[in-house]
């Protein structure tokens, strides 16, 4: 499906701008990451936005124009706003492409195994802190996915279940039980190389988790 550039209105052209530099070209890629994510990714960068702001990201997102929003459309985005937890912005591109390197690297272990080709990083601070790849079938486990595997080596490096402050970096878009341990370790931010329409199961609106910019 073709991708709907952003325009100006509903968007201020400076959004526009603003949001390119995050990744976000098109109607598509906003909807992706959500309204309110984005708005919060744009404060995080130190630019000034109001309430108007959030407001006409959501018409972009529907494809109308900010008046087509009613009433009960701005309390339901303040009150989205509100409930929020803090965004941080996502990783640099360059950042990205390192880190999902070695997530791809390590797949092409499990492919050699035989296994479903994919491979995760736990990254905090800079660091790689625990490598997984997929390996349900040669240790017997079905919860041996390389998201899991990543997970449980981190969580032994830091002594600590809780991975506060750490991205994961991911070949294929979680599945739910992946996503559900994910949650549970408190992981900031998941960064995957591809969606899986079949089992994925990350949730792509209104929060920090992003896919690598295109």
């Amino acid at each position: 499906m073709p991708s709907t550039p952003l325009t100006s209105p509903p968007l201020p052209p400076a959004a526009i701008h603003w949001l390119a530099e995050l990744g976000i070209g098109n109607r598509q890629q906003l909807n992706q990451v959500g309204c309110i994510t984005a708005f919060l990714q744009l404060k995080a960068a130190g630019h000034t936005v109001t309430h108007r702001v959030l407001f006409a990201l959501a018409a972009a997102a529907r494809g109308v124009h900010w008046n087509q929003l009613t009433d009960t459309d701005r309390q339901d985005l303040l009150q989205q706003l509100a409930q929020h937890p803090p965004v941080a912005l996502p990783p640099g591109a360059e950042t990205i492409a390192t880190f999902m390197q070695e997530a791809i690297q390590l797949a092409e272990q499990a492919k050699q195994a035989g296994e479903v080709p994919v491979g995760a990083v736990v990254v905090r601070d800079g660091l790689i802190i625990g490598r997984g790849f997929n390996q349900p079938i040669s240790g017997s486990d079905p919860s041996a996915h390389a998201e899991m595997q990543a997970l449980r080596a981190a969580a032994r490096h830091q002594g600590n279940y809780r991975l506060d402050g750490c991205d994961l970096y991911v070949t294929l878009e979680p599945c739910p039980m992946c996503s559900g341990a994910i949650l549970h370790a408190r992981v900031a931010r998941v960064i995957y190389g591809a969606a899986d329409a079949k089992t994925g199961a990350v949730k792509q609106r209104d929060q920090p988790v992003r896919k690598p910019p295109a």
